[in-house]
């Protein structure tokens, strides 16, 4: 069964940056892709980026390309989320969520789904 733990969340001003992590417990991520998804206070959980199980593709939703990068370390047991340039826009609870055998990450796709982690972006 795999779990994952999200962390790196916190309170930063715009413009600052927050790498979150995604570790996994149980299984590695080498079968699996994940995505980062977040949710702001009032809205509906929306998709940020995901990483295929190889490593090889990346995806990122318009409000956060160029800013945002996805990565994935070499143990295949962790992976992050670089967050630069932060707006008040980008606060919300970040949830990471593993998809078996893909390169896609669709939310009513996932699997498995950790806690989430509050990043807070203040003006």
């Amino acid at each position: 069964q795999l779990q994952l733990v999200e962390s790196g969340g916190g309170l930063v001003q715009s413009g600052g940056s927050l790498r979150l992590s995604c570790a996994a417990y149980g299984v590695t991520l080498d079968d699996f892709a994940i995505g980062w998804f977040r949710q702001a206070p009032g809205k509906e959980r929306e998709g940020v980026s995901c990483i295929g199980s190889s490593g090889g593709s990346t995806n990122y939703a318009d409000s956060v390309k160029g800013r945002f990068t996805i990565s994935r370390d070499n143990a295949k047991i962790t992976v992050y989320l670089q967050m630069n340039s932060l707006k008040p826009e980008d606060t919300g609870v970040y949830y990471c969520a593993a998809r078996a055998y893909s390169s896609f990450c669709p939310e009513y796709a996932m699997d498995y789904w950790g806690a989430g982690t509050l990043v807070t972006v203040s003006s």
